[in-house]
């Protein structure tokens, strides 16, 4: 377990220095109940005030008086505490007694007869006790008489329902009068109970559960080592319950605590807990607590489930004391049972005997169907010892649960499996599965490794299974950077245990998933070919339909991908309805360097938001970076650091060195982009000193690219010429090199700029012999720029032009702003003029909104050497930005009289792109002909 940790107020509360060095209470996510305490305390000063608090139990009603406690003394005013008990409920006036304690030395100065009434109730008097509203008067007296003008008094009365009765009926004439009093009351009682207040009519506010993100903090403020997904389940369990989240880990122990080992089905209960959620269990009726335990043991709140299972009387009439007692309810939507507390199922287990919990499991098992999933569970939760049929059972429910999203359920049913097998060699097969989805999917490599060492004790002639090998190679591969041996280890173990209907087709599908990216990162062609070898002998049943995809769209794009892309658009249309995070990611990865990710979002975000609750950590990572190379080519670049951040900081929390190498390369992309030059420098040569020891080709390949985006955007073109020629032969497209298609624009450009038309032109050649550009809108609109780059001495407009209106080219702003920047120069280097300005403005313009400093400046001194001022965007009558520069080109042309085709032939654009341009100026301007441009435009024509 973790180590103690300083007491925290209700669990909640923890001390904050303030200015003047005092200390503060501050109660986390009771913001708006403090306000409230405040605001009692506030108004007693000139008036009197009364309040009740009221919620369930352990929600943290006393944590409030004691926060409310610290701040009325803090500010001055004079504190008097009353605490209401089950032992003193039967002595009277004890609750009173407390209350009379600390003004015992003022009681004296009371008129006699009311100083002997008090001295009476103390016992310190012969007299019997007057009346009761004798002594009520006395005791209003007494309060008023405690009160100065310097310090008011404020009273605190917790567990009101738990006064004596004397107490009770005196403090009830107290509360009646203070509103009117110069004293401020606060009392806090359980929801539901009566008490001595419930007819006093003072104000009340029902203390409601802590919401998640509150929940959340104090648990991980109490127990900081807590694994994230450990937490999330307390937190689940705990429903906003303060004393619930700060009980419920302490039965934990380390391994369980740190999701080191399972949690069980049902969180066991303190001693605390148990007396607050098991007394009404207790005194309920055998037959409705026998069809609680059923409930609590199914889950599903069926009531024709629990009817079966039961084989004798009404459900509803046996659930009638438990509805009355508030700890269940039937909801009328679903008409399915539902606890009102989480943890009342758990008080339902905790007071139940193994003997009947094991009935009520095979009770609900023998009216389920045969091979269901749910009567494997409940199957193994009535064994005792070990048990093959149910372990087989639970082996195939296992991957059912994996495959509807639940990576962390399915891990555990596998280690109950293996739990309930009766030979080392069944016990070590299922360790050595779970250890390998742990590694691929749930994203713990320290966990994996305790997990493959178990399974070799158990089997020590099973450490070379398919399993075993792909867990080892997932390890060496994330962990270590040894793609090498990950290589060998995995093509070895395929070789040697896949065989067709013998080999569990979800491992090997996990064993394809692995190796596959051991070949990505390796950059090397030669680890490729195996693969492919591999796959047309040994393709898992599963991903018969996927694998192909991704190694074509993925593995080797330039020259497989469109032989898969309309099965790759048949799977990503299909992503919305798709439950398994492992083909939602597979998906995602083939779309990557086809530019068909934006289709992969909403689907990835499910991965992502699983991943933060603890579920499927390692698909998350990869999720996170493949929404974050979305985000860099979509120009969504403020969103883009957070993404990077939050993936970078699970690689770190869960050991997941080499896929934070793309986290990186963004990080270096985006900082090049921005002009951020020693960032870059820094994660390039990062990438290098890690990647190249361990023959990371991908790392390298990164790191040139960051590289040489920073010098192009620093005109420095002989530097990122050097740079990227050194990954490949001009006039050849290299096979399993997916990254090459994302330096097509850059290569080009940085050959064209230092006079290498000839490589420039063999490598467009190359890239249109492959039809690249069929794949996608961009890789065309990136071959047609790249082309025109490549021509020395002419300017090609048609291709420029056709770059520039690509269908969809605001997808890709930053891409796009750098063909208007090159089409622009060349325009103002051959006297374009007016042309040139159109397309430079428009490069500026993008360049600035995305940040990208380098860029700006190259497309300004552009304007500037043309002698051309620097101008902002037309505005409309709102006086707002409203037209970008092509708009506000055509705009000006238009108002001067010239026809669509006139302007285009000046403006080397095509008719239809301008008659667009000019009915967006239109909308944009509200006009609705060409004469009434020149009173809406604001700028003076060019």
């Amino acid at each position: 377990m973790s180590s103690p940790m300083p007491p925290v107020l209700n669990g909640a509360q923890k001390q904050a220095g303030d200015s003047d060095g005092k200390s503060a209470a501050r109660l986390i996510g009771r913001a708006a109940e403090l306000a409230i305490i405040d605001g009692l305390f506030g108004s007693a000063a000139a008036r009197g005030s009364a309040l009740l608090l009221t919620g369930e139990a352990g929600v943290g009603k006393s944590a409030l008086l004691d926060a409310a406690a610290v701040r009325a003394s803090e500010s001055g005013s004079r504190v008097l505490r009353v605490v209401g008990s089950q032992f003193g409920e039967g002595v009277g006036f004890s609750a009173l007694n407390q209350l009379l304690q600390p003004l015992a030395d003022e009681i004296p100065a009371l008129p006699p007869r009311q100083t002997e009434t008090l001295q009476a109730v103390r016992g310190l008097s012969k007299a019997q006790p007057a009346a009761l509203p004798v002594i009520a008067n006395a005791v209003q007296a007494l309060l008023t008489g405690a009160v100065t003008t310097s310090r008011p008094l404020a009273l605190l009365i917790d567990d009101v329902a738990w006064l004596d009765r004397p107490s009770a009926s005196v403090l009830a004439t107290v509360a009646r009068c203070a509103p009117t009093g110069p004293f401020a009351l606060l009392a806090a009682s359980r929801s539901g109970d009566e008490s001595f207040l419930s007819g006093t009519g003072i104000a009340q506010h029902e203390v409601q559960p802590l919401d998640d993100a509150s929940a959340h903090e104090l648990v991980s403020e109490r127990f900081p080592a807590m694994a994230v997904r450990v937490r999330r389940r307390l937190v689940a369990e705990a429903r906003g319950n303060p004393l619930a989240l700060l009980e419920l880990p302490v039965p934990l122990n380390e391994a369980q605590q740190t999701d080191r080992g399972a949690l069980p089905a049902v969180l066991p209960l303190t001693e605390r807990l148990k007396r607050i959620f098991s007394s009404r269990v207790e005194a309920l009726p055998e037959t409705t607590r026998k069809l609680l335990l059923l409930a609590a043991l199914d889950g599903s709140g069926d009531l024709h489930t629990l009817q079966r299972a039961m084989g004798g009387p009404d459900v509803l009439i046996a659930l009638c004391p438990a509805e009355r007692g508030g700890l269940v309810q039937v909801d009328s939507l679903t008409g399915r049972l539902v606890f009102r507390h989480p943890l009342t199922r758990s008080a339902v287990m905790e007071l139940s005997t193994g003997a009947e919990r094991r009935w009520g499991h095979l009770a609900l098992a023998a009216n389920l169907p045969e091979r269901s999933e749910r009567r494997a569970r409940h199957l193994a939760g009535a064994a005792i010892g070990p048990d093959d049929e149910v372990a087989g059972l639970l082996h195939r429910a296992a991957y059912g649960t994996l495959h509807r999203g639940d990576a962390v359920g399915a891990i555990s049913t596998l280690l109950r499996a293996a739990e309930l097998s009766s030979t080392g060699a069944a016990k070590g097969r299922l360790l050595a599965e779970a250890a390998c989805l742990g590694a691929n999917i749930t994203g713990d490599l320290r966990n994996v490794r305790t997990l493959l060492a178990n399974a070799d004790q158990a089997d020590p002639a099973g450490t070379d299974s398919l399993a075993s090998a792909t867990a080892a190679a997932s390890q060496l591969l994330n962990g270590e950077g040894d793609v090498d041996t990950a290589h060998r280890l995995l093509v070895g173990a395929i070789d040697t245990h896949a065989r067709p209907g013998e080999t569990d087709d979800n491992i090997l599908r996990e064993a394809f998933n692995t190796l596959l990216m051991v070949c990505f990162y390796s950059g090397r062609p030669e680890l490729w070919r195996p693969f492919d070898s591999i796959v047309r002998h040994h393709r898992p049943h599963r991903t018969k339909r996927l694998l192909p995809v991704i190694l074509g769209a993925f593995g080797d794009p330039a020259y497989a991908a469109l032989s898969v892309l309309d099965r790759l658009d048949e799977l990503v249309r299909d992503l919305h309805q798709e439950s398994d995070p492992v083909r939602i990611v597979g998906t995602a990865i083939a779309a990557a360097y086809v530019d068909r990710l934006p289709g992969c979002r909403s689907a990835l975000r499910r991965v992502i938001d699983d991943g933060r609750g603890g579920g499927a950590v390692a698909l998350a990572i990869q999720a996170q970076f493949l929404l974050a190379n979305d985000a860099y080519a979509g120009g969504q670049w403020d969103d883009l650091v957070a993404i990077i951040e939050e993936g970078l900081g699970w690689c770190a929390t869960y050991d997941y060195h080499l896929p934070a190498s793309s986290g990186r390369f963004l990080r270096g992309m985006l900082a090049a982009a921005k002009g951020d030059h020693g960032t870059a420098r820094e994660v390039a040569d990062r990438l290098v000193s890690w990647g190249n020891p361990r023959g990371l080709g991908a790392l390298r390949v990164y790191a040139s690219h960051i590289r040489a985006l920073s010098a192009l955007g620093s005109a420095d073109f002989d530097a990122a010429y050097r740079l990227l020629r050194a990954l490949g032969i001009p006039g050849e497209v290299p096979a399993y090199s997916p990254h090459a298609l994302w330096l097509l624009l850059d290569f080009t450009e940085a050959a064209a700029r230092t006079d290498h038309h000839g490589e420039a032109a063999a490598h467009v050649e190359a890239v249109r012999k492959t039809d690249i550009p069929s794949i996608s809108p961009r890789l065309a609109m990136l071959t047609d720029a790249a082309e025109a780059m490549a021509v020395p001495d002419f300017i090609d407009h048609d291709l420029f032009e056709a770059a520039i209106a690509t269908p969809g080219a605001e997808r890709w702003p930053f891409d796009w702003a750098r063909i208007c920047l090159a089409y622009g120069e060349r325009l103002r280097r051959a006297k374009g003029g007016a042309a040139a300005r159109v397309h430079l403005d428009a490069a500026l313009s993008t360049f600035e909104r995305l940040g990208a400093a380098p860029w700006s400046a190259r497309a300004a001194n552009e304007l500037r050497a043309s002698g051309i001022p620097i101008r902002t965007a037309v505005c409309g009558r709102d006086g707002h930005p409203s037209l970008t520069p092509q708009e506000r080109q055509a705009a000006h042309l238009a108002a001067t009289g010239l026809t669509n085709k006139q302007i285009a032939a000046q403006l080397f654009l095509s008719p239809r792109t301008v008659a667009t341009h000019l009915r967006s100026v239109f909308r944009k301007l509200n006009v609705t002909s060409r004469a009434g441009l020149r009173d809406a435009l604001t700028g003076p024509t060019p």
